[in-house]
């Protein structure tokens, strides 16, 4: 299929070939029929793209802090990687559309094949032929209400919340400051609820649009005819909101909705404009300053977009979801009119043109919708043609230790999973190894897998995983997805007879141990690492050396400076990806454990109340004992892990990955030469594909992998109880 993409990096735009996006549960596949670009939001990233290294910092300060404290925690070279990874990759653009259902997901009961909808959401709505929408980001389309007009939803919503966000009311008078494509919906929501409007934007024609539509006047921000219609239509007073739906860089919104709002009246900001508020001013009105959170209630809540976990109407009224039925149904009963908006329809395949006509000022449009071909966009409901679904290959129940490669025969690598590890930490590694061929990469979501393409070389991107673990030229599969999804993806490689890289956590259930575990069993391969990288880290297997043998029990402390997870994380989904130490803590289990060559026995685990930090004691045969302290309260500018290993007189100190020291009869330290931090994903990435070349043992015993994995079980299982897990009953 096809969809329109940008690199943030060089700004260059393209109508890309992408594998199709697997329909995943609790959500449909929709083949678009007309998107709508959003002339404000969507110019602006454009724009943005186009911009020089500096320009773009300029722009989003924001991101600027993130690198900023990136560095600190890791290194210039490791953010610099990272940082340049995300800039050179393809973005998607689109966040609104309207399109025909293909096929329904598991646990959707509520649209059925052939359905119209429209759909929300800047990675569900994209400006692409086929896409997957969670459940709660689309909404059917009324009977009637025709698909170019309901491909205007999302931004229907956005304009809706910001009017429910001003509580406006019945008789009132309202300041509409930008008439571009949300302030033109604003207007016609607030005269449907009989709110006179007052529209001030610097385009007459934008203006004479806005009167058509219900606007009481209109006219430039430095005309003196907008002050004269609102002291007229308020008796002096002023209006009793005022909504900002401007963008650009100039203050001049902020100071005339100050000017121009009466005693105590509210302000609501919806679009992206300065918010220098003069102080005097606000404060003298006692002016309620108010922000339109896009679509509404939901909106950035994983737990609400991608699991489908309504809000309560009682408690919540109008969630993403409402918003967007609402928004269809006031267009299709002809409250609200979204016709006159419409500028341009533009063929979905002349894309990169208009994108380049609207930047250049040569097309002037308040709407631009794409077209999409394949499909009778005005036929309603028309019926979608059928998506063959290739059958599952049965799993090798024989499948055995591979032998040894031949000679010059490269290791044939397929990656189930493209995000930003593993493009950042094993994909750079492993695209400039010798001997080694990236086969191919499988992702439910397009992009992410031609990103991956054009980036690493992999000759094939697919969204089907069952044809690549049916290919039995494909040696070894890296399952680099998120958490929820690694122990059965496991399970399924290992019965085809693969290879695998599994990256942490190996399971978040007992069950799913289990599982993979009775995967070997049937299969007789046994043929699977866990990306425990930090035991392959140059310098902690260096300073281990120099530690040389115990004869007596150790004692281990080691400090995890963690961190907040920052608002809208994946990690933050513990009901479906566990908890964030089931997602980390095996790194940390692993790497005492390999320290203290043995495995633990037991676990006792102890948290404070009101944070996640977490006190860890792990106990080992020979009495040695770990305590992992994993703290996310503490200083950002703390190193994020530090260790100390004490035992026969001798200390061995870690410090962050940078530097190490072991202290005996002779010091050691390392170089204190600053230097990038190596937490092993190269050696341990060399050691695996050794081991598939060779057919020789993993690089882990499947005993450590799986007793680090129900170590980290067990710290839950302790918290629940408030006792001391015995590993061998936890098994």
């Amino acid at each position: 299929m096809k969809q329109v993409v940008q690199n943030y990096k060089s700004g260059e735009l393209a109508v890309l070939d992408v594998p199709v996006p697997g329909c995943k549960p609790g959500g449909v596949l929709v083949r678009s029929a007309y998107s709508l670009i959003s002339t404000g939001t969507e110019l602006m990233k454009v724009s943005e793209a186009g911009m020089s290294m500096l320009g773009k910092a300029r722009s989003r300060p924001d991101q600027v802090a993130k690198v900023m404290q990136s560095v600190a925690v890791n290194g210039v070279p490791a953010t610099y990687r990272k940082v340049m990874g995300k800039l050179d990759s393809w973005t998607p653009l689109g966040y609104s559309l309207c399109g025909v259902v293909e096929q329904v997901g598991a646990g959707v009961d509520d649209v059925k094949v052939g359905d119209l909808v429209a759909c929300a959401g800047n990675e569900h709505a994209l400006h692409a032929e086929l896409n997957w929408v969670p459940k709660n980001l689309y909404a059917p389309v009324p009977d009637g209400l025709e698909p170019r007009h309901a491909a205007f939803g999302t931004v229907g919503s956005i304009a809706l919340q910001g009017v429910r966000q001003g509580e406006s009311r019945l008789g009132e008078t309202a300041l509409v400051i930008g008439l571009g494509l949300i302030g033109q919906l604003v207007v016609q929501l607030l005269t449907a609820s009989g709110v006179r409007v007052v529209g001030v934007d610097p385009d007459p024609a934008r203006c004479a649009l806005a009167e058509r539509l219900g606007a009481a006047a209109c006219g430039d921000p430095e005309s003196a005819a907008v002050e004269g219609a609102v002291a007229e239509l308020t008796g002096g007073h002023g209006v009793d909101q005022v909504y900002l739906a401007a963008g650009g860089s100039s203050n001049q919104p902020v100071e005339l909705a100050a000017r121009l709002c009466r005693d105590r009246g509210r302000v609501v900001d919806i679009g992206k404009c300065r918010l220098d508020l003069p102080w005097n001013a606000y404060y003298e009105k006692e002016l309620d300053v108010r922000f339109s959170r896009s679509y509404g209630p939901g909106r950035y809540d994983p737990e609400y977009e991608l699991e489908g976990r309504d809000y309560p109407i009682g408690y919540v009224r109008w969630t993403e979801r409402r918003n967007l039925a609402c928004f269809l149904d006031l267009v299709a009963r002809g409250s609200v009119d979204v016709e006159p908006l419409v500028s341009h329809v533009a063929d979905f395949g002349d894309a990169v043109e208009t994108y380049r006509s609207l930047k250049e000022g040569e097309l002037k449009a308040v709407a631009v919708l794409f077209r999409y071909p394949g499909l009778d966009a005005e036929a309603e409901g028309a019926a979608a043609p059928e998506v063959t679904v290739p059958a599952v290959r049965p799993p090798a129940a024989t499948a055995r230790q591979r032998p040894a490669r031949a000679s010059g025969n490269p290791v044939r690598l397929a990656f189930v999973g493209a995000g930003n590890y593993a493009t950042s930490m094993l994909l750079p590694h492993l695209a400039r190894r010798d001997g080694v061929e990236l086969a191919a990469v499988v992702t439910t979501t397009a992009l992410s897998a031609a990103n991956a393409r054009r980036k690493f070389g992999f000759a094939e991107a697919t969204t089907d995983l069952d044809t690549v673990l049916g290919d039995d030229t494909v040696d070894a599969v890296f399952v680099v997805t998120r958490h929820s999804s690694h122990a059965e993806l496991t399970r399924k490689a290992l019965l085809a007879g693969k290879a695998v890289f599994v990256e942490k956590p190996l399971a978040l259930t007992g069950d799913e141990l289990a599982g993979v575990l009775a995967a070997v069993e049937e299969s007789g391969n046994d043929r699977i690492q866990v990306g425990f990288n930090r035991r392959f880290a140059p310098l902690l297997r260096e300073a281990k050396a120099r530690f040389g043998a115990r004869t007596g029990p150790a004692s281990l402390r080691y400090l995890v400076n963690a961190g907040g997870l920052a608002h809208g994380s994946w990690y933050l989904q513990q009901g479906t990806e566990g908890s964030r130490f089931a997602g980390e803590g095996g790194h940390f289990i692993d790497t005492a454990s390999w320290l203290l060559d043995a495995d633990p026995v037991s676990v006792y685990a102890v948290t404070t109340p009101g944070n996640e930090d977490l006190q860890v004691v792990l106990g080992y045969p020979d009495g040695s004992t770990a305590t992992i302290s994993y703290v996310t309260t503490g200083s950002p500018g703390f190193p994020k892990e530090t260790l100390d290993l004490v035992a026969d007189g001798r200390v061995l100190r870690l410090d962050d990955f940078v530097r190490a020291s072991v202290y005996g009869r002779r010091k050691w330290v390392s170089s204190r030469l600053p230097k990038a931090r190596d937490k092993g994903q190269s050696a341990e990435l060399a050691a695996f594909v050794k081991a598939v070349r060779s057919g020789g043992p993993m690089p882990v015993p499947l005993e450590s992998l799986a007793a680090t994995t129900a170590a980290t079980l067990a710290v839950r299982t302790g918290l629940a109880s408030g006792l001391p897990v015995t590993l061998a009953a936890a098994r």
